[in-house]
């Protein structure tokens, strides 16, 4: 428990603690943005996987008690979930958009705001979050709570980290994009500063997410051990 635990708060600190913060600034000013990256992209990476074996390791010992399990409501309300997270996160990964790693450039486009954007600017995040809250339903033990939890809490939290950074660095310019987008889905289009466009989103992004979600579906028994159908 302790290597998985270890490994959760550093992957979350290293994010909203440094990514997100005028330290990273003070890092980026002594050693240069192209240094910083590669450092923090490397700190990522290893989180990430000492995060996995952490997990791996955690399930099979005695303390990973589970405080509930699977149930045929939840199997599908799972597969529901997973299937909104791959709507959000492939079409916002392959959407230009200004909050995302050296695409700070995007912001200088007239229609930048469009597709994604107009349901929130950090349509990835969310749907990171939605697929972190879905595997908390159907996976109650506690090395799962701590993986899947940490995961929800980086993805909520790490909006608000990514919107504060961005303000420091590009000032009115982003002010404007902000007041006319929102951070929470759909919160600009309710709130009559932006209409939905399915067209906008692109059809190849929308039938892209579905077959990766299809393929993870149906992989699932492969890739991590568990059926996510039966």
């Amino acid at each position: 428990m302790t290597t998985l635990l270890a490994a959760a708060a550093f992957f979350v600190l290293i994010h909203l603690l440094v990514s997100g913060t005028a330290l990273r600034d003070g890092l980026v000013a002594r050693i240069g943005q192209n240094a910083y990256m590669g450092l923090f992209s490397l700190a990522s990476v290893a989180g990430l996987v000492w995060l996995g074996f952490g997990f791996a390791q955690g399930r099979g010992e005695a303390w990973n008690a589970s405080y509930w399990t699977l149930t045929p409501a939840t199997r599908h309300i799972q597969l529901a979930t997973q299937l909104l997270a791959m709507l959000l996160i492939v079409p916002g990964l392959t959407t230009p958009n200004p909050t995302s790693v050296r695409q700070e450039g995007a912001l200088d486009r007239p229609d930048v705001i469009q597709g994604m954007l107009r349901i929130s600017r950090h349509p990835f995040l969310w749907g990171v979050a939605i697929w972190a809250a879905g595997h908390l339903l159907v996976n109650g033990d506690r090395a799962s709570l701590v993986l899947f939890g940490s995961m929800l809490v980086l993805a909520v939290f790490g909006t608000a980290s990514i919107d504060a950074k961005r303000r420091r660095a590009l000032g009115p310019a982003w002010d404007a994009f902000a007041a006319s987008t929102s951070n929470i889905p759909f919160g600009a289009i309710f709130g009559g500063r932006q209409s939905f466009s399915l067209a906008e989103i692109g059809w190849w992004r929308i039938a892209l997410a579905v077959a990766i979600w299809a393929v993870l579906a149906l992989a699932h028994p492969l890739l991590f051990g568990v059926s996510a159908l039966a």
